[in-house]
């Protein structure tokens, strides 16, 4: 009778961890489960605005974050995963002068670029003019 109960007692123990491992969360951690790759070409104007151009695969979704030398996120958007291309041109007048980072992430890889704003500004002409 008692190695019937441990038998019983083994077989609903395997059962139970079966069925625990059969609902656990296949995807552990936050990461996306679906991710689509992505190209992306990031350039400035003359005028002082950043281009930003996106071509990704349906499927995943992408995220892309302009954020400040302390962490904070001064610009951002999801390109959704039904999405194939993103256009955009920011306007970088209203930012501070410093360093800014620019990532473009899909949960899995993370493109970052370093964008360092700074004003110059005009310097008077040294002109003498002497009479004699």
């Amino acid at each position: 009778m008692k190695t019937l109960v441990k038998s019983l007692a083994l077989a609903f123990s395997l059962g139970f961890v079966t069925t625990a491992a059969t609902f656990a969360e296949t995807n552990p951690g936050g990461r996306p489960a679906v991710v689509s790759s992505f190209k992306t070409g990031v350039y400035t104007t003359i005028s002082g605005k950043l281009n930003i151009a996106l071509n990704k695969e349906k499927g995943g979704a992408v995220d892309i974050l302009l954020k400040n030398d302390e962490g904070r996120v001064v610009y951002t958007q999801h390109v959704g995963k039904n999405d194939e291309s993103y256009r955009t041109r920011l306007n970088l007048d209203q930012l501070e002068d410093g360093v800014y980072q620019l990532q473009i992430t899909n949960g899995v890889e993370t493109t970052t670029q370093t964008i360092t704003l700074s004003t110059q500004h005009p310097t008077a002409p040294n002109r003498v003019v002497s009479m004699k």
